[in-house]
C-alpha cells in the first residue's frame, strides 16, 4: 500500500467507525456564516446546482435544499454517503478524494467545509484543478479548513494545515482568484480563531 492510499484509508476508517458519533456532535453545528458567503459571491434569486464536497452525514446538504438549490453531496465515507442520503434526499457520490470522477462544468459552486484539510500537501493542487474543471464558468469555491504550517496526522487522521499566503498560492496555481477570506469562530482574537475560510472563484 502506497504512502497516499495509507492515508486516505486510514483516515476514512475513523470516520466509517465513528460516523454515527460525528453525526450526533456536527448536526447543530452553526456555519451559516459559511453557506451565506458562499450563496453571496454566486447569483441571486436562481436555483444553483451545488457539490458539497464532503458533506459527511448530509447537514448542510439539507440545508441548500430547504435554499432552493440542487445540492450534490460527495464523501469518501460509504456510511457517510447513505446518511447523507438519507437526510436530506439529495443524490450523494462515493468518491474518494484523491481518486475523483467529477462531470465537466456540472456546477456553479463547490462547498467544501473542513475537508480540503485532510488532502496531503503533494495532491491539492491536482484536486484543485478537478475541482476548478469541474465548475462553471466565474463558479465559485468555498473552504474552510483549520490554520496552521504543519503537515501529518493528527490522532487516527491526516491533516495538512495552511495559512492564508500558502493556500492563495495553491488555490491560484490550480486557476482560482480569492474573492474573500475571514476566520472563525468570530469575535475572538486572531490567535484564537483556529479557522481559516476563503471564497474564491474560478479563473478561465
Amino acid at each position: 500500500m502506497s504512502d497516499l492510499d495509507k492515508i486516505e484509508k486510514l483516515t476514512l476508517d475513523h470516520y466509517e467507525q465513528t460516523a454515527e458519533s460525528f453525526w450526533l456532535g456536527t448536526q447543530d453545528h452553526d456555519v451559516s456564516q459559511n453557506i451565506e458567503a458562499f450563496l453571496q459571491a454566486m447569483p441571486d434569486e436562481q436555483a444553483l446546482d451545488i457539490l458539497d464536497f464532503g458533506c459527511g452525514p448530509g447537514r448542510d446538504l439539507y440545508t441548500f435544499k430547504q435554499l432552493g438549490h440542487r445540492p450534490t453531496g460527495l464523501d469518501g465515507s460509504e456510511t457517510f454517503c447513505r446518511m447523507a442520503q438519507l437526510h436530506s434526499s439529495c443524490p450523494v457520490l462515493h468518491q474518494q478524494f484523491l481518486s475523483l470522477k467529477l462531470e465537466q462544468g456540472a456546477f456553479d459552486g463547490i462547498f467544501a467545509n473542513a475537508s480540503l484539510f485532510h488532502i496531503p500537501g503533494s495532491q491539492l493542487s491536482r484536486v484543485l484543478e478537478q475541482l476548478h474543471t469541474a465548475l462553471r464558468a466565474g463558479g465559485v469555491l468555498f473552504s474552510s479548513n483549520p490554520r496552521g504550517n504543519s503537515e501529518g496526522w493528527n490522532g487516527p487522521r491526516y491533516g495538512h494545515y495552511m495559512e492564508l499566503e500558502t493556500m492563495q498560492a495553491i488555490l491560484e496555481q490550480a486557476g482560482f482568484s480569492i474573492v474573500h477570506h475571514y476566520y472563525r469562530p468570530e469575535g475572538l482574537p486572531r490567535d484564537k480563531q483556529t479557522w481559516l475560510a476563503i471564497v474564491s472563484q474560478r479563473q478561465e
